[in-house]
């Protein structure tokens, strides 16, 4: 009788392509990254958010402003958007590489 070779991928082959398309792919850039341990900021160019309390936001890596207004500021990130809301929003200051955000932090989102 021949034994079995369990695949570790052979459950893909059960899946439908809505159940695959769910997955999250990994790129090999990802995967080397992961593997020598080195930051996914710097690399990947993930954006950085530092809250402090619900008043002030630092956000590093981000590539420009999309929307800005006193409740909603709206950010162009290297892999998403990100929306910060709140009330009495200002920009304190903002370089290529980072920006302060100053006033009352209701939420961050990220969108696609």
């Amino acid at each position: 009788m021949r034994k079995k070779i369990k695949n570790k991928y052979k459950s893909n082959w059960n899946q439908t392509r809505e159940e695959r398309a769910g997955e999250k792919k990994v790129t090999g850039r990802e995967l080397m990254v992961e593997s020598l341990k080195l930051p996914k900021d710097s690399l990947l160019g993930a954006s950085i958010i530092t809250l402090t309390g619900n008043t002030d936001a630092f956000v590093e890596n981000y590539k420009g402003i999309l929307e800005y207004t006193s409740t909603v500021i709206l950010l162009q990130g290297k892999t998403c958007k990100i929306e910060i809301c709140g009330k009495r929003l200002t920009i304190v200051y903002y370089t290529n590489e980072d920006m302060k955000i100053n006033g009352w932090i209701e939420s961050v989102r990220y969108l696609s």
